[in-house]
């Protein structure tokens, strides 16, 4: 339940700022729906990608936002951790912890 407490927890407080900077908000969803439409990579693909991002930048709610979305795509348990090897390869230690939390967070959200 931590991971999803954190992503609720995580919309309030945007939800607060967004009401100071609407302009910017609506632009990020924008720019984020732009991002995510299907091209020559499937949406799933880009969220792999985007899990990169997030372990390797170690923002924990961006790592429960997009591992969320994987859930979503039908990502399995073996896609995530061959994805999160990668991630973990190329970030060294630090994107190993975050793997790890990646892990458990697919966990919580495909239970």
């Amino acid at each position: 339940m931590y991971w999803q407490n954190l992503l609720n927890e995580t919309m309030e407080r945007f939800n607060n700022l967004s009401k100071e900077t609407p302009e910017t908000f609506k632009g990020f969803s924008v720019m984020g729906q732009a991002a995510k439409t299907e091209g020559q990579l499937s949406e799933k693909t880009k969220e792999f990608i985007a899990l990169g991002i997030a372990v390797t930048t170690k923002c924990e709610s961006c790592i429960g936002f997009h591992m969320k979305s994987l859930v979503r795509l039908g990502a399995t348990r073996e896609q995530v951790t061959e994805a999160l090897a990668m991630i973990s390869y190329m970030g060294g230690g630090p994107a190993i912890s975050y793997s790890a939390k990646a892990l458990e967070a697919f966990d919580e959200f495909s239970s």
